[in-house]
């Protein structure tokens, strides 16, 4: 999904919510959207302020459930009590499973296109139709064992 119309279906989606579109939540959405790599909210935060000084950390912390909702963010949570966030540009509906290094905490993501069938498949033999679903990998780093640290830590 282009930047434009990722914009477009955000304000569309804040106003079909009856919320204004404001240029803290704009900043907040196109600093997101710029990210590469996954983000916590305090860091969406440091990141948005570069761009919008004014952004507050109650907008970010109120956006980001918005954005994820709409289906623009990607929620993850890996258990650390922290939630992290990456830009969906392949749209809604792209399955992908998730490795998550517990040496330095960095998440990989990878196209699983057998998880639809595969929720289908065990939902349907329950009688039930699967709303969501994830996977997860928890797994060391081989780095950080075979030499004591992780290229990836920060």
């Amino acid at each position: 999904m282009s930047h434009t119309a990722a914009c477009e279906k955000f304000r569309q989606f804040l106003t079909c919510k009856g919320l204004r579109v404001t240029n803290q939540r704009l900043a907040i959405f196109n600093t997101a959207f710029a990210q590469k790599d996954h983000f916590t909210a305090e860091q969406l935060l440091d990141y948005a302020r570069v761009v919008d000084d004014s952004v507050s950390r109650a907008t970010v912390y109120r956006t980001l459930p918005i954005m994820a909702e709409s289906g623009l963010l990607r929620e993850v949570d890996i258990g650390t009590g922290e939630k992290f966030y990456l830009p969906n540009t392949a749209g809604s509906t792209t399955q992908v499973a998730q490795v998550v290094c517990v040496d330095c905490d960095k998440i990989f993501e990878i196209s699983a296109p057998f998880m639809e069938w595969y929720g289908s498949t065990v939902s349907s033999k329950l009688g039930l139709t699967p709303v969501s679903q994830r996977l997860q990998v928890s797994a060391h780093c081989n780095a950080f064992r075979d030499k004591g640290t992780c290229p990836r830590r920060t």
